[in-house]
């Protein structure tokens, strides 16, 4: 189908881009790698008046060392963020996400800010910001504010962003010593979407008792979420596979699976389950 009519603006700073976006609100979009957005158009599933396309805000595009942590831009597109040899070095969980979503058209197009913001409850990124504790910066003309990975995502394709702000920056932590992360999942194969997709980041003490660890789920609920009866299943033992496999099997509890053409609630919850597992044994053989 075609989309409705609109107007386009593509502006060159974030500066014009705010006046645009507080002056249209509601009645705009934002489009990044459009490999969601546009889709939705052309079904008029989304029928924006104006089209502001942040593909000119250069500002935007980064990966950056900032001491313990690391920052990316919100239109760094997913290639970047897949071969940054600084995130490869101190936070490998983002490399391995990335290299594990759609296909090279989309980890060429799309951006780690777009997906976030569009929240579609089968990516990929929402799992691995929840298991890293990230935080992500928005911008609106009023000023700036944090906004913790766990209270980011509200609801399926819902988000905690105003109308007027933009998502401009994710900051995750460096990863320290003695840590593990692993980023597993079942995709759909014609969209490469998680059916259900894990991510792990864990501790180890000398003795390689679990100290610390988190683990975000995608692809299962109506949005991402972290499994906290895993977590703390797993704190204070040992990581044989006992202690793994009682962990893994609360891996859906407190959640409401989806159910749709794809997968059945009890498939995606089985999944969650089985695809835990996997994720803690590859995050601990990884330290």
């Amino acid at each position: 189908m075609i989309p409705t009519a609109f107007e386009y603006f593509r502006p060159t700073n974030l500066s014009e881009a705010l006046a645009l976006l507080e002056q249209y609100k509601d009645e705009a979009k934002l489009l990044a790698g459009g490999h969601s957005l546009i889709p939705m158009m052309k079904l008029r599933l989304a029928q924006p008046q104006y089209l502001i396309d942040l593909g000119g805000v250069k500002e935007l595009s980064y990966i950056r060392e900032s001491g313990d942590h690391l920052l990316i831009g919100a239109m760094t597109r997913h290639v970047d963020v897949e071969t940054s040899e600084v995130l490869r070095q101190r936070c490998p969980l983002l490399t391995e996400t990335a290299r594990r979503i759609g296909d090279a058209q989309v980890r060429n197009m799309g951006t780690i800010g777009g997906s976030l913001a569009h929240a579609d409850p089968a990516a990929d990124y929402p799992a691995a910001i929840l298991a890293l504790g990230a935080e992500l910066r928005a911008v609106s003309i009023q000023g700036e504010r944090w906004i913790r990975a766990e209270d980011f995502f509200v609801d399926m394709l819902t988000t905690a962003l105003a109308p007027e702000e933009i998502l401009v920056e994710v900051k995750v932590p460096a990863l320290g010593p003695r840590t593990g992360t692993a980023y597993v999942k079942v995709a759909q194969k014609a969209s490469g979407f998680a059916l259900c997709g894990v991510a792990v980041v864990l501790t180890v003490d000398p003795n390689g008792v679990c100290q610390d660890v988190a683990v975000g789920v995608t692809g299962v609920a109506s949005k991402a979420y972290r499994a906290r009866a895993v977590e703390d299943a797993l704190r204070g033992r040992a990581l044989d596979a006992s202690a793994i496999a009682d962990a893994s099997a609360k891996a859906a509890e407190g959640v409401d699976p989806l159910e749709d053409l794809h997968a059945s609630a009890e498939y995606r919850a089985h999944l969650a389950r089985v695809w835990c597992r996997r994720a803690i044994e590859q995050a601990r053989a990884s330290i």
